[in-house]
Parts: structure tokens; C-alpha cells; sequence
């Protein structure tokens, strides 16, 4: 630490001879001295930002080889790097006071608090597996407290809504897609990853890969498998993909989002995108009493908490129900 503090002083002493010339720095030296008395002053070398590189490497491994997908790690280290160039510690000095500080910093940039939450979670996360890894002592995402968010109320497509919808496809494609989103709850990136083969027309059923490389199955009502059909009938290429983009041998998800902003467009419908139909089905099938834990495995959530956030209880037939069950 001695070392520290003389290239700390000498830093100093050359910077001011520089921006003030004259300068007593004699006198400099000793008030310095004698201000620094009883502090530890370390010099931040460039191996221990390499260690908090590689720390955050070995955590990114350790996720990817639990399943995570490409995407949710990229976020992770994206986070990560964030906090640690604005609070600039390295991974194994952080305390409480600075993941707070940085949340406070985010939340007065305007981020919203549900955003922020999610970062608690990834703060969590990586702390948690230091801590489980023995590379550092103490959790300081621990004594973080859970961060309230405002629920927002996410509305589900009405049966005119849907009507309209499938009124503005216009082509055999749009519609094919439309429906297959309705019947099975799909995510975006999971339509897109399908190929024909994995359809199954005399079960109606269809196999996803959905979310850390998880497997689940899902089920296609008679309508959208009559629009599916009809579509695939239509197709003269050769491609294996379940649904082809303009010019490309595959349909990617900026492709159907555009698709479905012209949808939003035409029909007059707001909020015309793909998660929404997710909930759709979610409501749909709670309200025609389907089991919470069944649509669950049908969403490819593994936790119903999760599935509850999807779903819509319409005020109206909450009081029906309330009215039936209380007398």
C-alpha cells in the first residue's frame, strides 16, 4: 500500500507543477502525507478488471450450459458490464451500497421500475452463483429488496377484434400464421424455428422448442390447421421452414412483426403483435375452464405465477361468478 500511495502523490505532484506552476510542492507532499494517514490507497490495475471479465465469463458459460438462450445471456452480460463501468468495482468488491446506488441511477434516467426488477433478478443471478462458487463471501444482492411495479392491465383480442384480424390477412401465409398464433400460443421465435416436419396433421398436434431448449407440445384447432393446410398447398418451393418470408427461405420475427404491423394498420386494431395472442389463448382457455397448471404446460411456462400474468379476468364475469358461488 506504501507503494500505492507514492505513485498517488507523485501523479499528483506532476499535475501540479504542470497546472500551477510555482507551486510549494514540498509542502504539497507533507499535507498529503498527512492526510492519507491511516487510509489504504490501491492502484486499480488492469488485471483486475480482467478478472471481473473473466468472472463474467465463467458465469455466462455456466448458464449456457443450464440451457439459457443466446439472448437472455447477451442480456445478462450487457447488464453486468453496464453496472460495472458505472459504479466502477470490480465483481468481488461489490457491496449493497453500490447496486443500490446504481438502480437509484437508472430510475432517476427514467428506466422503468418493472425494468429495473428484472435487473434485480439478474443481480441476483450473478451473485448468487459467485456466492455458490465460493468466490466471494457475502451475497450483496441479499439485502436488495423486491421492487414494487405498477400491474398493468394487458387486454386480450375481443372475438371481433379476431374477426377483423384475420379479415385484413392478405394472403394465404398471413392468415395461416394468424391462426396458427391464436391456437397454439406460440412465441414468435418458436414459429419461426418450425419446419413442416413438425407438424403432426393427423393429431393436429405440433412439437416446439421452446425456451432453454425445452420441448413442449402444442395443438391446433381445426381452423388453424385448415388455413395451414391450405397455405402449404399453395407453396411451390422447397424449403423445410413451416412459414417462408419474401425472398428468403425462412420467416424471421421482424418479418411477421411487420406483417402484423400492416394487420394493425388495415384491421384498425390496436397492439397487433405476437405475445398478444399468447395471452388470448391464456384467457380464452382459463375462462372455458381449462386447469391453470394445463395452461401453463401449453404456454411453456414453468411456473404458474407466470401464467397468471397473462391472463385477463374480465370484472364482469368475475362478479357472475362471485354472485353464483356466495349465496
Amino acid at each position: 500500500m506504501i507503494a500505492d500511495k507514492q505513485i498517488l502523490i507523485q501523479t499528483l505532484e506532476d499535475s501540479l507543477k504542470s497546472q500551477l506552476p510555482g507551486t510549494n510542492i514540498d509542502i504539497v507532499r507533507s499535507t498529503m502525507l498527512n492526510v492519507l494517514t491511516g487510509f489504504e490507497v490501491s492502484q486499480k490495475k488492469a488485471e483486475e478488471r480482467q478478472k471481473t471479465n473473466d468472472i463474467l465469463q465463467m458465469f455466462m458459460d455456466a448458464k449456457e450450459i443450464e440451457g439459457r438462450s443466446r439472448k437472455t445471456i447477451a442480456r445478462y452480460a450487457y447488464i453486468m458490464n453496464r453496472f460495472f463501468q458505472t459504479e466502477q468495482v470490480e465483481a468481488t468488491d461489490v457491496m449493497v451500497f453500490h447496486i443500490r446506488d446504481f438502480f437509484m441511477r437508472e430510475k432517476r434516467r427514467g428506466i422503468a421500475d418493472r425494468t429495473i426488477a428484472g435487473y434485480r433478478d439478474v443481480f441476483s443471478s450473478f451473485f448468487g452463483w459467485l456466492f455458490n462458487e465460493g468466490i466471494i463471501q457475502k451475497n450483496p444482492c441479499v439485502n436488495v429488496g423486491s421492487i414494487k411495479c405498477r400491474k398493468e392491465v394487458r387486454i386480450p383480442y375481443s372475438s371481433t377484434e379476431v374477426e377483423r384480424i384475420k379479415e385484413s390477412c392478405k394472403t394465404d401465409r398471413d392468415i395461416a400464421i394468424v391462426t396458427f398464433l391464436l391456437s397454439t400460443g406460440c412465441r414468435i421465435s418458436e414459429v419461426c424455428a418450425l419446419n413442416i416436419s413438425d407438424i403432426d396433421f393427423h393429431t393436429m398436434e405440433c412439437t416446439v422448442l421452446g425456451k432453454g431448449n425445452k420441448e413442449r407440445v402444442v395443438f391446433i384447432d381445426d381452423i388453424a390447421g385448415m388455413y395451414l393446410k391450405r397455405y402449404l398447398d399453395s407453396r411451390k418451393d422447397f424449403s423445410e421452414a413451416l412459414f417462408i418470408g419474401k425472398g428468403t427461405d425462412r420467416m424471421h420475427p421482424g418479418g411477421i412483426r411487420k406483417m402484423l404491423k400492416g394487420i394493425e394498420d388495415k384491421s384498425g386494431v390496436e397492439n397487433v403483435h405476437p405475445h398478444r395472442f399468447r395471452r388470448t389463448l391464456a384467457t380464452n382457455l382459463i375462462s372455458r375452464g381449462m386447469a391453470i397448471q394445463d395452461v401453463a404446460a401449453v404456454l411453456g411456462h414453468d411456473k404458474v405465477d407466470t401464467t397468471m400474468t397473462y391472463i385477463y379476468l374480465d370484472k364482469g364475469a368475475v362478479k357472475s361468478a362471485y354472485k353464483k358461488y356466495s349465496a
